[in-house]
């Protein structure tokens, strides 16, 4: 017999491949103590102590024996393993071998001292494929969590020796992503921040390089009080001279990964054969024909399969589509939230095809136009999922003859026939197909045996493969069950699942999600009822334990035992996801057996968390936030935020929770939380260009508001603001208007202060700048007579005031305001505030004679933009500062500006910008 003991994930022993049942966490945690040392004795001190820490139990030499002896007993059939008492102790008698731990660390010496490369790069990626998650998840004592960090620290130590040798092979494009991310985890390891320069630097990013030395220099000054190390320095030396023994030019360009984005094949597939074969008969017919693009609309009820076979035909031809493939979820059925609109699927289909995210349009004719461009010529697979309507699609097809798009959607959507769709029906598995499914799911005899059995569960099942995928899970999980005390708990169950009888489905599957829900344990089945409160499609990790107000570990152990009974699923590491029908059920059971206090408090939970959170990363992100309030004072598992990056990158994860969350409140008649969680909401929408989700969260809040007039006149503010960024002016004027009508008829200065400043780039953007001058004047005019100055605010209205005035040829009131505000900002810290008003007084300069002042004025708004990360307004300095340049006769230093600019203006998309400016370099 084959033994294998698995500590680097969940502790697991397998005899021949089924699962050991090793009892309760104490026990399990004595065999994790006796493993890690197979082979050497464990003295019954040293036992005790990794078991319980320095609590002993009374007797606990006897406890042990205790659970010695039923350890023994459930490894009695393996031969070759057991525990034996020797010396005032036990020992583990097996081959180190069976221990993955050991395996892992012989794969690592062989690694190690491999004379290739190739060869240790494959023995690396072995040892660390043994990893299937936290070590001795599920279990905590303190030698545990000792000895974790440990293993922790080791795996590191591997990742980071695999990334040297990718690096000595040139692998840095691959490895860019995976380094920066380890760098962003581990911000003081040098090692880590060494490696993710050189990446950095040889993918032609040498400024980023650069800047990666400056954070982690940073970094450990303020935190550690100390400096890089000289190996760190001498990098740092070496990038920033392009030295030769770098290895790669900095000036490489970098390289567009080919998009990869299909989800994994289906485990098991059975049947569709008739379908496979058309799909490929009919890309066969068109293929080297012309035309149009070749479209293919799967269509079938909901469960079915649609997804399953679109999935297999994909990886089955992925050949066809060297270019790469790309997939998106339409959530045109969610039971929960929206579906998803087409410019959030395009967002993601151009970030993947290159393009970042703050370089991505803001308007959706422009998005659809950047994506076809991206797409014409290549072969690529657009799989769109999911869809709720031929509206929903049309502006997610590619233009190009060259690439196929597959749709699957529970409507026919009969509406592509015009462009030429190719349409797939999908029913029920037949009879032979559904009793294989089940047979190779339950992976025993049993299907054989239990014949009239397996019938009536197939009869339940009605042919859909997501049922007969439920009840296989259930059958697997509890293999001494005869099968026909499982059929007849299905034939019991009672149709609870009216709700989800939609006039799609070909049976109902309340039967199958209830037989699974009761066989749960009552703190899972709380789990899985509040789990179906979510608003959102998807939740991480810390979020579902606040909603459950539960223990991280212990949330997580929940989740994987709900993710067992395929009742959630984890598509990426620590976010989770219900199937819509599962979604639905647990929601219903929820409504039944969780009481409407209980259901409430969790929700809130849920949206305390969000909230205070975006909270942070707002303040992250931006010192003058837009609204001040006090978040909620606590929540169950706050997340820490490290750094603005991190703000973003949490903003860009949670962004469509977020927008979920403030819709489920405004419902609920949670009138503050809907207000507040815009207002979180604004600096990122404003960074990423969505313009239109910042409009709907602040109509959303002009619906739901209940709170007082100075929380309307924000929120009338910002609808207008909103409108203002979208080109429609009336009704941005007549929200700030009202706006402005409020807080004057409620003497709210502050208010008047801010609307009159939203009044004032209104009007900037109308071209009328008298105006505008008007409005930032009035507003200055407020902040300076605040009883509670804004330091920030009044230097803005400054800036404002410098930059209308210049516009009209007010030079030196413009210059007065301007450096009223340069002093303040600086005084105050406010950087992007001295960038703004530093670029102010270039202009100013510039166009006054003073073209030498101009370009220093230029050139420290210059630097400030780009510590900041604004690469936005770094290339319209950079547009800026080629004019005194070349007014000095300075042209070389023009041109090199100006091409800079150019560059950044294409990245960004900026098409405009980027004619205009080329036109100035061919005169130049």
């Amino acid at each position: 017999m084959t033994v294998k003991f698995c500590l680097l994930g969940e502790l697991e022993a397998r005899i021949d491949g089924v699962a050991v049942d090793l009892g309760h966490a104490m026990q399990r945690c004595v065999l994790a103590a006796l493993v890690v040392d197979v082979g050497r004795g464990v003295s019954v001190e040293q036992l005790s102590g990794r078991v319980w820490g320095d609590r002993f139990p009374d007797r606990a030499a006897r406890t042990l024996a205790s659970y010695v002896s039923r350890l023994r007993q459930a490894f009695a059939d393996a031969g070759g393993v057991g525990i034996e008492r020797r010396s005032g102790g036990y020992v583990l008698t097996a081959e180190p071998e069976s221990v993955d731990l050991h395996n892992f660390r012989s794969l690592l010496d062989q690694a190690r001292s491999a004379d290739d490369d190739r060869l240790a790069l494959t023995l690396f990626d072995e040892a660390l494929g043994l990893w299937r998650g936290e070590p001795f998840a599920g279990l905590e004592t303190p030698w545990i969590a000792t000895f974790r960090e440990i293993l922790d620290k080791e795996r590191l130590t591997t990742e980071l020796d695999r990334n040297d040798v990718q690096l000595r092979l040139g692998q840095h494009h691959a490895i860019l992503a995976r380094v920066s991310g380890q760098a962003a985890a581990h911000p003081l390891d040098e090692r880590c921040a060494e490696q993710v320069m050189l990446a950095l630097y040889r993918c032609g990013r040498q400024a980023d390089a650069l800047d990666a030395y400056q954070r982690i220099r940073r970094r450990l000054a303020d935190e550690l009080g100390v400096d890089p190390s000289p190996a760190l320095r001498e990098r740092y030396q070496q990038v920033l001279t392009a030295h030769p023994a770098l290895g790669v030019e900095a000036a490489e360009p970098a390289q567009v990964p080919v998009p990869r984005q299909l989800p994994a094949p289906p485990r098991l597939f059975v049947g569709r054969l008739a379908e496979l074969a058309e799909l490929s008969r009919a890309v066969d017919a068109a293929d080297g024909h012309g035309g149009t693009v070749m479209i293919f609309a799967i269509g079938g009820a909901g469960g079915i399969g649609k997804t399953t076979l679109a999935l297999q035909w994909a990886h089955q031809n992925i050949e066809r589509f060297p270019d790469g493939q790309l997939y998106v979820d339409l959530r045109g059925f969610a039971p929960s939230g929206p579906p998803t609109p087409p410019e959030a699927a395009i967002r993601g289909f151009l970030h993947a095809l290159g393009v970042p995210l703050p370089a991505v349009p803001s308007e959706l004719d422009t998005q659809v136009g950047l994506y076809r461009s991206l797409v014409a010529d290549k072969r690529m697979l657009v799989l769109l999922d999911n869809a709720r309507d031929t509206a929903q699609v049309e502006a997610l097809l590619p233009g190009s003859a060259s690439c196929t798009v597959v749709v699957t959607s529970r409507n026919r959507l009969a509406g592509l026939h015009v462009h030429g769709a190719h349409l797939v029906g999908l029913d029920v598995l037949g009879p032979d197909e559904a009793h294989d499914l089940l047979a190779r799911r339950l992976q025993d005899d049993r299907a054989a045996v239990e014949q009239e059995a397996v019938a009536d569960l197939l009869n339940w099942c009605g042919g859909v493969p997501l049922a007969i995928g439920v009840v296989a899970a259930r059958a697997t999980m509890h293999a001494d069950f005869p099968l026909r005390v499982l059929a007849a708990e299905l034939r019991d169950t009672s149709t609870r699942l009216d709700a989800l009888d939609t006039g799609e489905l070909a049976t109902n599957l309340r039967a199958v999600f209830s037989w699974s829900y009761r066989t749960l344990y009552p703190e899972t089945a709380r789990v899985f009822q509040l789990l179906g409160l979510v608003p959102a499609p998807d939740i991480d990790l810390v979020a579902a334990a606040n909603l459950t107000a539960l223990p991280v570990p212990r949330t997580r152990q929940l989740l994987r035992d709900l993710e067992a009974a395929h009742l959630v699923a984890q598509p990426v590491p620590g976010r989770y996801r219900m199937h819509d029908l599962t979604r639905l059920y647990a929601a219903e059971c929820a409504r039944y057996d969780c009481a409407e206090p209980d259901r409430h408090t969790a929700l809130r939970r849920l949206a305390d968390f969000y909230l205070r959170t975006a909270h942070a990363a707002e303040r992250l992100l931006n010192r003058t936030q837009l609204a001040q309030f006090d978040p909620p004072a606590s929540v169950d598992h706050p997340h820490a935020l490290a750094d603005a990056t991190a703000a973003l990158a949490w903003f860009d994860a949670e962004h469509g929770c977020l927008l979920a969350t403030q819709q489920a409140a405004a419902e609920l008649g949670w009138h503050r939380v809907v207000w507040q969680l815009a207002s979180t909401l604004h600096v990122f929408h404003r960074r990423r260009g969505y313009h239109h989700d910042e409009l709907a969260v602040w109509r959303t809040a002009l619906t739901a508001h209940r709170d007082d007039r100075v929380t309307e006149v924000l929120i009338h503010r910002q609808v207008g603001d909103a409108y203002i960024s979208l080109g429609q002016h009336d009704e941005a004027l007549d929200h700030l208007h009202k706006a402005l009508t409020l807080a004057e008829h409620t003497q709210d200065l502050a208010g008047q202060a801010d609307t009159h400043q939203a009044l004032s780039w209104a009007w900037e953007r109308l071209r009328d700048d008298r105006r505008a001058l008007e409005h930032a004047t009035q507003a200055l005019r407020l902040y300076q007579t605040l009883p509670l100055r804004r330091p920030a605010r009044e230097a803005e209205a400054l800036n404002n005031v410098g930059w209308s005035a210049a516009q009209l040829g007010d030079y030196d009131l413009a210059r007065s305001h301007c450096e009223d505000a340069l002093a303040l900002n600086r005084r105050d810290h406010h950087r992007e505030g001295e960038a703004a008003t530093l670029d102010s007084l270039g202009y100013i300069a510039h166009h006054t004679g003073h073209h030498a002042q101009a370009v220093d004025y230029y050139r420290q708004a210059l630097a400030l933009f780009r510590d900041l990360g604004n690469a936005y307004e770094e290339a319209n300095t950079l547009d800026n500062l080629g004019h005194p340049y070349a007014a000095l006769g300075e042209y070389e230093q023009a041109h090199e500006v100006w091409q800079n600019a150019l560059d950044l203006y294409r990245s960004q998309r900026r098409t405009t910008d980027a004619a205009r400016l080329q036109r100035n370099l061919e005169f130049a």
